[in-house]
C-alpha cells in the first residue's frame, strides 16, 4: 500500500494556532519523553504501564441505577451480551479449519475506505460458532496464564486476596498460536491474512504476532495512539486484524478510530510522555478542536476491524460485567526490515522476532508467511503440532 505523506491534511493557520494551545498545563520533560531504551520487563508489564497512560474521567458522584434511570441508559448490571456466548455452540476443529481457509468476499469499497480512512470494519467475517470457539480458548489461556477468572470472576492469583484493582486489569498473552491449535487456526488463517494483503494491495504478508486481550470489567480507556509508534517495522504495509470475541456494545469499549489515514499529522507535534497521561489528553483535545470524526460504533458478533499502522485509535473503558475479549493479529509485507533503533514502546519485540537484529529483514521462524498460505504451516495445523518449520 502506498501512502502519500505530502500534506494531504490541510489546516488553516488560525485553527493550527488554536490546536497548539493545549489545556494541559505543562509539557513533559526531556527525560519523560525519552523512549530510546529497551523495554526491560515482560509484555503484561508493558500493558499495565501503557494502559496507565490513558486519561480517565473521575467516576460520577451519582452511580448505579439512579443515575442511569435519569439518563435513560442501562446500568452496567443490566447489560446483556447478544447473543450470549454460552448459548451458541462453538464450531469443532474441522469446521473451524474449513471456515478459516475459505476466502471472504471483500466488499467493493473496502480497500478504498482502508486507504483513505486508515481502517475498515467488515461484517460477517466469522460465524458466531467460530467466534465463540475462539472466545472459549482466549478465556482458557488467559485464566491459566494469570490464575484469574474472567467475566467478573475472582481476579486474584491463587493464595492472594482479591482486590478491586486486580479486577480492572487489561490482560494480554502473546504467541499463544505456538501452543494452542485452535488459536493457531485463527492466527494463520488464509481467510484473515488474504483480507490483510488485499487491503494493503500487496501480494504477501507475514505474521508479526498475535495478542490475546481481555479488558476486564472496570478497566479504563486505552490511550490514543497509532501502531507505527509501537511496531519496530520499517514499512507502512502493516495491518492489525482486531477480532472481537463477543459482541462489544458501547459500554464495553469498542475500538474507536479517528477517521483519515493522515490524521496522525494533526498531532505529530505533541510530545509523547512515558510518565503520565498528558499525551493522551493533548491528542484528545486536538481532535476535539479540529472536529476530527471518530468512529466508535459497537461491534456485532462476527465483525472484524482492520487498521493500518498509521491509523490513530483508542478504546473506551469496560463498564459491563463481562470481559471484553479480543484476538488481535498483526501482519506486514513480506520482505520488510526491522527499524534501525527499536524503542521501549515496542515492548519485548525480540520475543516476536527471535534472531532478527535492527536493520535485518524481519523474517524469523516465528514470522510465517500467512498469505499465500505456507504449506509447511498447513501441515503443522493438520497434525496439531505446537511448533512449526524452522525456516523463515
Amino acid at each position: 500500500m502506498r501512502v502519500d505523506l505530502n500534506g494531504i491534511v490541510e489546516i488553516t493557520s488560525d485553527r493550527r494556532q488554536a490546536a497548539r494551545t493545549p489545556a494541559v498545563a505543562s509539557y513533559p520533560s526531556q527525560e519523560e519523553c525519552d523512549v530510546s531504551g529497551a523495554w526491560d520487563s515482560d509484555n503484561q508489564a508493558w500493558w499495565d504501564w501503557y494502559v496507565g497512560l490513558a486519561h480517565n474521567k473521575p467516576p460520577a458522584e451519582s452511580k448505579g441505577r439512579n443515575r442511569d434511570a435519569a439518563s435513560g441508559a442501562a446500568s452496567p448490571e443490566d447489560i446483556k451480551l447478544e447473543p450470549d456466548p454460552c448459548a451458541v455452540a462453538p464450531l469443532g476443529f474441522d469446521d473451524l479449519k474449513d471456515e478459516l481457509a475459505t476466502p471472504y468476499p471483500l466488499p467493493p469499497n473496502a480497500a478504498e475506505q482502508f486507504r483513505l480512512e486508515g481502517y475498515v470494519k467488515l461484517p460477517g467475517v466469522l460465524s458466531s460458532g467460530a467466534v465463540f470457539a475462539m472466545r472459549r480458548e482466549i478465556v482458557a489461556v488467559l485464566e491459566a496464564t494469570f490464575d484469574a477468572m474472567l467475566d467478573g470472576g475472582a481476579p486474584a492469583r491463587r493464595g492472594e486476596e482479591s482486590s478491586p484493582e486486580a479486577g480492572r486489569r487489561f490482560y494480554s498473552a502473546e504467541m499463544a498460536w505456538l501452543e494452542n491449535p485452535v488459536i493457531r487456526l485463527f492466527v494463520l488463517s488464509p481467510r484473515i491474512a488474504k483480507i490483510c494483503a488485499d487491503l494493503l494491495g500487496i501480494e504477501s504478508v507475514r505474521l508479526y504476532h498475535d495478542n490475546l486481550l481481555s479488558k476486564e470489567p472496570g478497566c479504563g480507556r486505552t490511550p490514543w495512539h497509532y501502531d507505527d509508534h509501537h511496531f519496530p517495522l520499517a514499512t507502512n504495509d502493516v495491518v492489525t486484524a482486531w477480532i472481537a470475541a463477543q459482541a462489544i456494545p458501547q459500554a464495553m469499549g469498542p475500538l474507536a478510530f479517528a477517521k483519515g489515514i493522515e490524521t496522525w499529522r494533526l498531532v505529530a507535534d505533541i510530545p509523547f510522555s512515558k510518565a503520565d497521561t498528558s499525551y493522551d489528553r493533548r491528542v484528545a483535545e486536538r481532535f476535539r478542536e479540529l472536529d476530527v470524526n471518530v468512529d466508535d460504533a459497537p461491534f456485532a458478533v462476527g465483525d472484524v476491524s482492520f487498521h493500518h499502522n498509521l491509523s490513530f485509535h483508542t478504546a473506551g473503558g469496560n463498564e459491563t460485567p463481562f470481559s471484553r475479549c479480543v484476538l488481535a493479529n498483526t501482519y506486514y509485507a513480506d520482505g520488510a526490515r526491522l527499524v534501525d533503533a527499536p524503542t521501549m514502546v515496542s515492548g519485548d519485540w525480540r520475543k516476536f522476532l527471535p534472531g532478527v537484529e535492527p536493520g535485518d529483514v524481519a523474517a524469523s521462524r516465528l514470522n510465517p508467511v500467512c498469505w499465500p498460505p505456507d504449506e509447511r504451516w498447513s501441515r503443522a495445523i493438520e497434525t496439531e503440532q505446537s511448533g512449526g518449520p524452522d525456516g523463515g
